[in-house]
C-alpha cells in the first residue's frame, strides 16, 4: 500500500499517492485542497459549479497546474461525458449538501468516474445546520451502505471532532474503493 499524502487537513489520508495520480476534486471550493494535491504532484481537475469560488480558486492557484471545471453532482455531466476516470475522487465537506436521491444519483456518477484500484475520500459534517445553509444529516452507516450498493467498499472510516470547535458539530471521514480491488 502507497504511504498516504502529507497533509494537515485529514481530507486526503485515506487517499492512494503515486506521484501523477489523475485527481479530481468535486466541489473544490476556492482551491485549497486541490492546490494542496497538485503541489504533490498530482494531476488535478477541480470541479466547482459556483462562479464565483472558481473564479477565486482560480486567480489564487494560477501558479499551479489545476484544470478547473464547471461541473456538480449529482450527474457530473461534463466531466462523465469525457469518459475520463480518476484514481482519487476527493469529496470534502459535499455530500451532505445533497438529499437523498441526489446522493443515489451522485454515488453512480462517482463509481462511474472511478479507475480501477481508485479511491473516493470523503468528509461528512454532522451537527447543527447553520442558518442560511441547505444541509441534509447523512450518516457514515447511510454512505456506506449505498457506495457498497455501486461495488465500492470500505477502506477507511475516521470519526473526529470539529476542527473549529463548533459545538455539536463533528466529522466522519470515509475512504472507499472499488470491491474488487478491496478484496
Amino acid at each position: 500500500m502507497a504511504k498516504p499524502p502529507t497533509r494537515s487537513s485529514n481530507s486526503t489520508r485515506a487517499s492512494p499517492s503515486p506521484t501523477s495520480t489523475a485527481t479530481l476534486d468535486i466541489g473544490a471550493g476556492s482551491g485549497r485542497d486541490a492546490a494542496a494535491l497538485a503541489d504533490q504532484g498530482h494531476v488535478v481537475v477541480a470541479a466547482e459549479p459556483t462562479a464565483e469560488l472558481r473564479s477565486l480558486g482560480q486567480q489564487i492557484h494560477d501558479d499551479r497546474d489545476i484544470e478547473w471545471v464547471d461541473d456538480s453532482l449529482p450527474e457530473m455531466r461534463m466531466l462523465r461525458s469525457r469518459g475520463q476516470r480518476f484514481n482519487l475522487i476527493l469529496l470534502t465537506a459535499v455530500w451532505m449538501h445533497l438529499d437523498e436521491l441526489q446522493r443515489s444519483l451522485a454515488m453512480e456518477s462517482i463509481a462511474d468516474m472511478l479507475a480501477y484500484e481508485g479511491r473516493v475520500v470523503l468528509s461528512l459534517r454532522h451537527g447543527p445546520v447553520p442558518a442560511g445553509r441547505r444541509m441534509f444529516n447523512v450518516s457514515a452507516h447511510e454512505t456506506i451502505e449505498l457506495a457498497r450498493g455501486h461495488g465500492l467498499g470500505v477502506v477507511h472510516h475516521s470519526e473526529r471532532e470539529d476542527p473549529h470547535a463548533r459545538q455539536g458539530v463533528r466529522w466522519s471521514c470515509l475512504g472507499l474503493q472499488q470491491k474488487t480491488a478491496v478484496g
